[in-house]
């Protein structure tokens, strides 16, 4: 399999925004978690048992996604204003298959696109072979 050379994924428990660094170019696309707000509250109606069943099917999956689009890269770098980008990289670290793939990580504040690209410019620009 090719590898692309590097991937920003700025993520919170919601969203991941994938910035592809091909310098110097990057692109961002968003992948969404399926535990919105209103299916929390739709679910909490059913019992908060079943809710939290609900939040812990759809965080699996939307990390599940995460690490299928990981696997195409061999520079990840995870950064973010929660916990998600360290529960990913917990989750993945036990996978073999992504035991080639350079992890780096990074706490960061809520950004708007355009500071989310300058981080990840930043960042790849400046690594060391």
């Amino acid at each position: 399999m090719s590898h692309k050379a590097a991937l920003g994924i700025w993520m919170d428990h919601m969203n991941a925004h994938l910035i592809e660094w091909t310098n110097p170019i990057l692109e961002t696309k968003i992948i969404a978690s399926g535990f919105t707000h209103q299916i929390k509250e739709h679910t909490l109606g059913e019992g908060e048992r079943v809710m939290h069943n609900k939040e812990q099917h759809e965080q699996a999956a939307y990390y599940k996604h995460l690490g299928d689009v990981i696997l195409n890269y061999s520079e990840i770098l995870l950064f973010g204003p929660s916990d998600a980008k360290t529960e990913l990289f917990n989750l993945l670290k036990e996978d073999s298959r992504f035991s080639e793939i350079r992890f780096q990580i990074k706490p960061a504040d809520k950004m708007t696109e355009n500071q989310q690209q300058a981080f990840v410019r930043d960042h790849f620009s400046r690594r060391i072979f």
